[in-house]
C-alpha cells in the first residue's frame, strides 16, 4: 500500500519471537488519516508488544512495519516529532507544575514546526482541552491520580502529533472526564485528521470512538472491521422479543428493522412490549476469544499426543 491509498499507519505480517515462544504471528492491519482504530485483545494476545514496534520502542523479528511513511525501528527526532505517545503511566516530574511542564516539553516540538501544522500546541489551550484549567499552577505530585491521567494525555498530544497512540487512556477517569476525553478525540480526529491507535479493555469506549475494531488473540490478528460488521459476522443475529394477546415470543433476525417493521404491519397495535437486542462488541469479543482459546487448546492436544506428552505438556 502507498502514500496515495492514504495509509499512514501499517503492520504487515509482524512477527515477535521471545526464546521459543512467538508473541506475535503475523500481524497485519492499517490506519487511514483521521481514522480511529482500536486494538483490543485479552492480556497476552500482543496488543502492547504491536503498539511499542509501531511506536518505535521495540525491534521486530520480521514483517514490515510503516508510520508516516517511516519504518519505526529507524525514526529520526523529525519523525518521533510527528509521532504521539500516551503510556499506561508517566514517570512523574512531581516538583513541576502543569503548566511549566507541558512549555517545557513543548519547546521540544518548536523546531518541528510547519506551516500546515504548527507545534507546540499552546499550553493555556491544551491544558483547558484535558480539563486542567483550575491546576495549571500547581505542583504535579499534589494532583489525583485522574488529573495525572489527564496530564499523561496532554503530554502526549503537546506536540500537535499526525499519528497518536493511546494506551488505556481513560484509566482514572470519571465519567464526565472519560466523555470530555473522547470529545477531545474525535476532535482530533475529525478537526486534524490525526491518526489514533487505541488500546483499551472498556470495550464500550472502543465501540463509542472508534471507527475501525481490529481484535488480537493468541498473536495474531482474528477480527478487523466496524463494530456492526464485525457483530454480524461472528455472533450473527439481533433478538427480537414482543407480546402479542398476553403471549411472549422471541425471535432470532439478521435484520431487526425489517422484522419489526413486518411485525406490526400483520398485527398492527396487538404487538405491544417490543425489545431489539443487537449483537454487542461485547458478544462478538467474547465469542471471537473463546472460538480462539478453543482452537489452541485443540492444537495444544493434538501436539502433546503427537509428541507422546501429555496435553497439558510434561508434568
Amino acid at each position: 500500500m502507498t502514500a496515495n491509498d492514504g495509509i499512514v499507519l501499517e503492520a504487515d505480517g509482524l512477527r515477535m519471537r521471545y526464546g521459543r515462544s512467538d508473541a506475535l504471528r503475523g500481524v497485519t492491519f492499517h490506519a487511514r488519516h483521521g481514522e480511529v482504530l482500536a486494538l483490543l485483545g485479552p492480556n497476552g494476545a500482543g496488543k502492547t508488544t504491536t503498539i511499542e514496534i509501531l511506536e518505535g520502542f521495540r525491534i521486530r523479528s520480521g514483517g514490515r512495519a510503516s508510520v508516516l511513511g517511516t519504518d519505526p525501528a529507524h525514526g529520526d527526532e523529525r519523525w518521533r516529532a510527528r509521532v504521539g505517545v500516551v503510556l499506561q503511566s508517566w514517570r512523574d516530574h512531581g516538583k513541576w507544575r502543569v503548566r511549566e511542564l507541558l512549555v517545557h516539553l513543548g519547546s521540544y516540538y518548536a523546531p518541528y514546526s510547519t506551516a500546515a501544522n504548527r507545534r507546540p500546541w499552546d499550553a493555556d489551550e491544551l491544558i483547558e482541552a484535558v480539563g486542567l484549567t483550575a491546576h495549571a499552577g500547581r505542583k504535579i505530585r499534589t494532583l489525583s491520580g485522574g488529573q495525572r491521567r489527564r496530564l499523561d494525555v496532554a503530554i502526549g498530544i503537546v506536540g500537535r502529533p499526525e499519528v497518536l497512540f493511546l494506551d488505556e487512556p481513560t484509566t482514572g477517569f470519571d465519567p464526565r472526564a472519560r466523555r470530555e476525553f473522547h470529545d477531545l478525540v474525535r476532535h482530533l480526529a475529525a478537526d486534524r485528521a490525526t491518526t489514533v491507535l487505541l488500546t483499551t479493555h472498556d470495550l464500550d469506549e472502543a465501540e463509542k470512538l472508534a471507527g475501525r475494531i481490529v481484535i488480537l488473540a493468541g498473536g495474531r490478528v482474528v477480527a478487523d472491521g466496524t463494530a456492526r460488521e464485525l457483530a454480524r459476522g461472528i455472533t450473527g443475529e439481533d433478538e427480537v422479543r414482543w407480546v402479542r394477546d398476553g403471549r411472549r415470543f422471541t425471535a432470532s433476525t439478521p435484520d431487526s428493522t425489517a422484522f419489526a417493521r413486518d411485525l406490526f404491519a400483520r398485527h398492527g397495535e396487538a404487538i405491544t412490549e417490543l425489545e431489539v437486542r443487537r449483537a454487542s462488541l461485547e458478544d462478538t469479543y467474547l465469542a471471537l476469544v473463546r472460538r480462539e482459546e478453543s482452537a489452541h487448546g485443540a492444537a495444544h492436544e493434538y501436539a502433546g499426543r503427537t509428541s507422546g506428552e501429555p496435553a497439558g505438556g510434561a508434568r
